[in-house]
């Protein structure tokens, strides 16, 4: 329950908009998840989701696991009674059946009624929440949201020039690697060997993301990037092999590699982290990933991904 009980944006009044829906199902930038979205609901420009022109009502979408649907499923079809008196209802979407509640709170010292949707996406769960204030319940009625989750849609892949066009690099070198997903769009992307998301963990794969709050000072930055690569997840046993500052593209970086064990398939791993100081306290981090008796045959196609990130 608690994947339908975490709401992502805070809802103010809406005035004046028309229930009716919009003619076609319009992606977020850089989602899986799509919808007719209300009149009045435009693509967001700084979260996945849909908003009115003066920010204030938001439509919120993210990617929840694959897990996410199926306990929520479970619930559904159980007698069990939650404390709250919630119980998810099933809702036929255009991309099949999901579930659904509606709940009244407090946002402040607004009543507030709060809609939230789970989709099943095959290998990862839809997720859609959308908050409406009491007093533009008229407008915004039960009725008209239930009819906007209705046409939710979710697609297989998100076009490959639409990622990439949201980050706030360029990325032009892909390394032949097979699979490119966002895990944060316009922010964080993951490129990898494996068919599916399914077998990232056994397979060679490079995460590439903006990092905050790094040090300023050249002295720091080797402790500093020690301390982020204990951090990896799904790593055990690791073991520092090199940690050493370079240049990359002309930049301040530091390149550290270390062999461990990849905790979700057992199997030895040997991984490098390269961090590329920018203006101020901020840098580009990326993490590369590989069984160990693939290494000398992927590490230059890492390298290669590295050297074709460019400014925009």
């Amino acid at each position: 329950m608690r994947h339908f009980l975490h709401v992502f944006a805070i809802l103010c009044l809406l005035t004046g908009a028309n229930p009716s829906l919009a003619s076609d199902v319009i992606y977020a930038p850089g989602s899986r998840i799509g919808l007719v979205p209300l009149i009045g609901l435009n693509p967001a420009k700084t979260f996945p989701g849909f908003e009115t022109a003066d920010q204030r009502v938001k439509v919120v979408v993210a990617e929840l696991p694959v897990a996410a649907f199926r306990d929520v499923e479970t619930v559904a079809k159980s007698n069990a009674a939650d404390p709250r008196g919630l119980k998810p209802q099933g809702l036929e979407t255009a991309s099949g059946p999901g579930y659904f509640i509606v709940e009244t709170a407090k946002n402040g010292e607004d009543n507030v009624r709060r809609y939230s949707m789970v989709i099943s996406g095959g290998t990862f769960s839809g997720y859609v929440a959308a908050q409406v204030p009491e007093n533009v319940g008229k407008i915004y009625s039960d009725e008209a949201v239930q009819k906007m989750f209705a046409t939710v849609a979710l697609r297989k892949e998100v076009p490959l020039e639409e990622q990439l066009g949201l980050l706030p690099f360029k990325l032009s070198e892909l390394s032949s690697f097979k699979l490119i997903r966002t895990l944060t769009p316009g922010a964080v992307i993951l490129l990898s060997d494996a068919e599916t998301e399914n077998n990232i963990d056994g397979s060679a794969f490079i995460i590439i993301s903006p990092i905050g709050s790094v040090p300023e000072r050249p002295d720091d930055r080797s402790r500093f990037a020690r301390d982020v690569a204990a951090t990896i997840p799904n790593l055990r046993e690791g073991r520092i092999t090199m940690s050493e500052p370079i240049r990359i593209n002309g930049s301040p970086g530091f390149e550290t590699r270390i062999d461990g064990t990849n905790t979700r398939t057992n199997t030895p791993v040997t991984v490098v982290q390269w961090l590329v100081f920018g203006s101020g306290k901020t840098a580009m981090r990326l993490i590369g990933s590989t069984p160990r008796n693939e290494w000398s045959d992927v590490f230059p196609r890492f390298r290669a991904v590295r050297d074709g990130i460019l400014p925009r």
